[in-house]
């Protein structure tokens, strides 16, 4: 394990306090496992954000398995926790057919255009061609923050002016794409969370507008999520859900937060995979998820 894992490791570190410091408090308790030692951990996993219903699971797998000495729990948490997070590919997934049409969506707030400007920053340093889609219309400032990302990452933008219609800057960004012959396109997207219906409908349009012009786009409907809200963040996940068709979801601020369990929480209960975790403040800071490296740092010293 190597620079990513510590980097993870340093980001998890609240979580890690959070739970390993009463886990091994636990793990000191004389006796065999009984009824008190069940009640805390499970207060430890819950305050850790696994859920209550991710959180019963691992109780129940405990049950089933007879564990009996305190000490064998930290070593079978490691095992179940990997078990509970997905098994499959977290590579963004690509189109053989340029453009490539990547949606990033997600509440006001959680650090989605930041996200967008880091991945576009992967693939400009993978050589690939880069446009941005400042599809996020409605916001002050939105279109003017992603303008100073292009410029530093060199992507060139596809903007309106405040206010427009951001389905059309969408589809004039595809067609933009295909003329010029660029790899990849990133559309940001508005989330104003209290007016929930129309940003639903504004988002389904956009998915519509765009696949008109390219079949399979987008090829990748990336939901941002912010690590420091726990499980609002599963609350978030659902509703975007419901909506569309979430292939995967990028975790920001994952150093600011003790409740990193979130992320079992969400693969858990609504397979979908954290295919990228945010780990600090610089374009660098964004890394693949792996499911090894994370329930390790989550219990490493």
């Amino acid at each position: 394990m190597g620079y990513i894992f510590e980097r993870l490791k340093r980001s998890l570190s609240k979580t890690r306090r959070n739970l390993s410091s009463k886990l091994e408090n636990l793990l000191k308790f004389r006796g065999k496992i009984n009824s008190e030692v069940l009640e805390e951990l499970e207060a430890i996993l819950i305050q850790a954000d696994l859920g209550m219903k991710t959180t019963a699971k691992v109780l129940e797998k405990i049950r089933e398995e007879r564990l009996k000495e305190p000490a064998d729990i930290k070593p079978f948490l490691k095992r179940e926790l990997v078990s509970l997070l997905l098994d499959c590919p977290r590579s963004i997934n690509l189109s053989a057919s340029s453009p490539s049409v990547i949606l990033v969506v997600g509440v006001n707030g959680v650090g989605k255009t930041t996200s967008l400007a880091k991945l576009a920053s992967r693939f400009r340093e993978e050589n690939k061609k880069v446009l941005l889609a400042a599809s996020d219309t409605f916001r002050a400032g939105s279109i003017e923050q992603l303008d100073i990302w292009g410029k530093r990452i060199g992507a060139e933008i596809i903007k309106h002016q405040y206010g427009s219609d951001p389905a059309a800057v969408a589809y004039d960004a595809l067609s933009a794409a295909q003329a010029r012959g660029i790899d990849i396109l990133l559309i940001d997207t508005a989330g104003r969370l209290h007016t929930k219906k129309n940003l639903v409908e504004e988002l389904r349009k956009i998915k519509r507008v765009i696949g008109k012009k390219k079949k399979e786009a987008p090829e990748e409907t990336l939901l941002v999520l912010d690590a420091t809200v726990g499980q609002n963040a599963l609350s978030q996940a659902k509703l975007f859900k419901e909506a569309l068709k979430v292939t995967g979801i990028i975790l920001t601020k994952l150093d600011g937060t003790a409740k990193g369990g979130m992320v079992i929480a969400i693969e858990n209960e609504l397979n979908i995979p954290v295919k990228l975790i945010g780990t600090g403040e610089t374009l660098g800071d964004l890394v693949e998820f792996d499911r090894g490296e994370f329930v390790e740092a989550l219990f490493s010293s």
